[in-house]
């Protein structure tokens, strides 16, 4: 178990490793001279020459590469364009957002999109299995953006329930905080609980027909403990693996979920970089997401070997 473990977090590091250069790189795959297109059109040569040397593009792309590398594994993500700002202080202002989202729509999905399998995996072929596939085949096939103005203008404009847009910190109360993530959270949540729930229960059919559940049948089982004790444990591997590529989902469905709501996190960031072209700040949000995006399918395959133990092996 640990040599596996030990071999899965080892295997991590030249992950981490290309996807640092990649997102460095993305100074350098968008089209045009960085320096000219940050400076602007009405900028003199000797602007633009400035921006070049206080960007480093006057050096090696390696010998750049290495000293960004250096200075982002000692916490340093650089200093904004527009700002002038660390960009770490500017991520460390946003990340109670995101993060609130991101959980409690990944708390919400689970919650739902588990049972709705395995209800409708149990009920197969019947007007729950139907509803439930509806359910999901809507979810799956309507944008986020959609769903989150849907949502906004029936309970928050027509019924005045939930606040259309802001967020509230959990310092000034929580259910005040919780207010202004229900209606995000369900709105990025459709897609991923959709996902989540058609895997759950395809992968249940097929565990729902094996001979050890027809064997615990026959020896008495309940119905729970058939489904939720014998069925879904097997089943859980292709479930757990679905959550882990889902998240990438997650993540970029936040950022459209976070402009529909108004919401001042790391999406809005982006978003607002991407606009301005401050590729520092770009350079070190898409590099948080990614590395968290690694740490989720690294936890994901250690969670293989509590589902199938031969997997330690």
């Amino acid at each position: 178990m640990l040599s596996y473990v030990i071999r899965r977090v080892l295997s991590t590091i030249p992950v981490v490793l290309m996807v640092a250069l990649f997102v460095f790189s993305l100074l350098y795959i968008a089209p045009g001279d960085p320096a000219a297109i940050i400076a602007g059109d009405q900028a003199s040569p000797a602007d633009v020459e400035r921006i070049r040397a206080s960007l480093g593009l006057d050096r090696p792309f390696l010998v750049r590469f290495g000293d960004w590398f250096w200075h982002v594994i000692h916490g340093d993500l650089g200093t904004s364009i527009f700002t002038n700002l660390p960009v770490t202080h500017m991520i460390a202002q946003r990340i109670e957002p995101t993060l609130s989202l991101m959980v409690l729509t990944l708390i919400l999905s689970l919650s739902l999109a588990i049972p709705m399998g395995v209800i409708a995996a149990w009920k197969h072929g019947s007007w729950i299995d139907r509803l439930v596939m509806m359910t999901a085949v809507f979810g799956f096939s309507t944008p986020v953006f959609v769903i989150g103005y849907l949502l906004a203008y029936l309970f928050a404009l027509r019924l005045d329930w939930l606040p259309v847009q802001g967020f509230s910190p959990i310092e000034q109360g929580f259910w005040p905080f919780l207010r202004t993530l229900i209606l995000p959270s369900i709105a990025l949540g459709m897609i991923y609980m959709a996902l989540i729930a058609r895997i759950t229960r395809a992968t249940m059919l097929d565990v729902l027909g094996q001979d050890y559940v027809r064997t615990a049948k026959a020896k008495g089982v309940g119905q729970r403990g058939i489904l939720f004790v014998h069925a879904l444990k097997n089943a859980a591997v292709p479930v757990v693996t679905v959550i882990g590529i889902g998240f990438a989902a997650l993540i970029g469905g936040a950022v459209v979920t976070e402009s529909v709501f108004a919401i001042p996190g790391l999406g809005r960031l982006t978003v607002d970089a991407i606009l301005r072209r401050d590729y520092p700040v770009i350079q070190g949000v898409v590099l948080l997401f990614s590395f968290l995006y690694v740490l989720i399918n690294l936890v994901v395959d250690l969670l293989y070997t509590l589902f199938d133990p031969r997997i330690r092996y």
